[in-house]
């Protein structure tokens, strides 16, 4: 041991860089990560560009546009493939061709005939690729250099790259959609051999067009069956995202206090705050005319006075707790609780302390303080 940090004090002292990386090489990434991402986690990672994404979704989308590129434009590349073979094939003599320089400026003219718009079609693929699984996201994050990727990280490489469950699961899927091509291309010459040997035996451009008719169905065919199974890649992907933006309990607390305040301090806050409440519930309850309730979670006390107020006031309010003292002094004061579960959640909802209701709930409260109003007369009379 003693061998190791003399050792390992050298190598510090001989190069300081290495005491920035030297054990980083070996850390371990996701140690004690086991609480799911914070919005924030996620929207900060999102800032930085990492986003859920599946490079087969990409790709598979990309393969289907250009295909449908090649179907759609089918008479318009047959006829410029057939114009370059009959130039290329039938045009002036060589030498003159060649001596002025001209070969290569139609050759090129050709290509850009053929590639754009099949380029087009991937460019927009490309994009719409995208957009699909993270939506429209534009950053320069990834592209600014970061020393944490240009030091090396053994461990991290070794498992991601060979003992991970992503790793498997790329290899697997690129076996299986090498397997999965196969397949199809089998199955389509195998259906249209005896159409291929008899084309082969006919006029050449009555063979290329055949001949590229099977190869379009392929492709066809191919990328179908590729953005099927892109869609479980990108769930795998997805998945994966969230693993690694998983956090540490400490972590989460450490955020919570940044973004949310110290936990203990608002547990302290709103402590104060139901003390505060409770005292002056002591004072204004007994003084209302109603507790509207939920009846368990919520408890609105109404107080009206009709030569003083425009409209009933709320002077109490509270859930579950909260709610539970209301009507305990309710019941120790002897004002009238009544039920009326869409009331009191509306008025805790809508109504803040010391304000008078709405005129939309004229009608409802109305109608409590007759039942209360009513229930004091029963009440009278029989005493």
């Amino acid at each position: 041991m003693m061998a190791f940090e003399r050792y390992r004090t050298m190598g510090l002292r001989a190069d300081p860089a290495l005491a920035a990386m030297h054990l980083q090489w070996f850390a371990a990434e996701d140690e004690g990560r086991t609480e799911e991402p914070t919005e924030h986690k996620i929207r900060k990672a999102r800032e930085e560009g990492k986003v859920a994404k599946s490079m087969e979704v990409s790709s598979a989308v990309v393969l289907l546009f250009a295909v449908a590129t090649l179907a759609a434009l089918g008479p318009y590349y047959l006829r410029t493939l057939r114009s370059m073979m009959v130039f290329f094939l039938r045009g002036p003599g060589g030498g003159e061709v060649v001596t002025n320089g001209s070969l290569f400026p139609v050759f090129l003219g050709y290509f850009v005939r053929l590639a754009a718009p099949v380029a087009l079609a991937s460019l927009v693929a490309a994009v719409l690729g995208n957009v699909i699984q993270f939506g429209f996201l534009f950053t320069v994050k990834p592209l600014v250099p970061d020393l944490n990727r240009i030091v090396p990280h053994f461990s991290r490489f070794i498992q991601r790259s060979v003992l991970s469950g992503e790793a498997l699961f790329n290899l697997f899927k690129s076996v299986f959609k090498v397997l999965v091509i196969g397949l199809i291309a089998f199955l389509n010459i195998r259906m249209d051999f005896g159409k291929i040997t008899s084309m082969m035996r006919g006029p050449f451009l009555q063979a290329c067009g055949g001949i590229l008719g099977i190869a379009f169905r392929i492709l066809l065919e191919s990328a179908l069956v590729l953005l099927f199974l892109s869609l479980f890649d990108y769930l795998f992907q997805k998945r994966q995202h969230i693993e690694s933006l998983k956090m540490s309990r400490q972590e989460v607390i450490e955020e919570r206090k940044t973004y949310e305040g110290d936990p203990l301090v608002r547990s302290r806050m709103r402590q104060r705050m139901r003390e505060l409440l409770a005292r002056d519930m002591v004072r204004t309850v007994p003084r209302a005319d109603v507790v509207v309730t939920n009846p368990t979670h919520y408890a609105v006390a109404l107080e009206y006075k009709t030569e003083a107020m425009e409209a009933p006031m709320v002077t109490a309010k509270g859930r579950d707790h909260v709610a539970e003292t209301i009507k305990r002094l309710a019941r120790e004061s002897s004002v009238p609780t009544v039920e009326n579960k869409p009331l009191a959640r509306a008025l805790f909802a809508e109504v803040e302390l010391g304000d008078t209701i709405p005129v939309k709930y004229y009608e409802a409260v109305a109608a409590v303080l007759k039942q209360v109003y009513a229930m004091n007369e029963k009440k009278r009379r029989a005493g």
